[in-house]
């Protein structure tokens, strides 16, 4: 185990509209933010994604079972974000609902949102060595 503590940075809010791709425009703020670290909510809706539902079977590394998500779901989730040399990685884990069915999976690639998805982004641009949201 590993911890530091820190003190909350920057807070923003992001709207994404109806079929824009909202994994490639977070990484597209992180970038322009210069926000090194942090965690997020997402509240709206989903039309498009793929996904993983989980590993295969629980060994390291895990390989990754995906399905695609093709239709709109209701959805809400939390994920972080952190720099992996130039480039952001993003994390979510979301529900995805649809007429009383939910998907669980981490929401990976190809998102496209429907009608709009608000996001809270609570990221700082840290000291080296810190993590998740908070920077010594």
């Amino acid at each position: 185990m590993d911890y530091r503590t820190g003190s909350m940075g920057r807070v923003l809010t992001i709207r994404f509209d109806h079929e824009e791709d909202f994994l490639d425009g977070l990484k597209e703020i992180v970038l322009k933010e210069k926000i090194e670290n942090g965690w997020f909510q997402i509240l709206g809706a989903v039309r498009q994604a793929d996904v993983v539902i989980g590993p295969e079977k629980p060994a390291m590394p895990p390989k990754p079972v995906w399905t695609k998500v093709n239709e709109a779901r209701e959805a809400i989730g939390t994920g972080s974000i952190y720099m992996d040399g130039a480039e952001p990685v993003i994390h979510l884990h979301a529900a995805l609902g649809h007429h009383g069915e939910t998907l669980t999976a981490c929401v990976r690639k190809n998102t496209k949102g429907s009608v709009r998805n608000n996001l809270e982004l609570f990221g700082r641009k840290c000291a080296a060595g810190s993590f998740i949201c908070m920077s010594s």
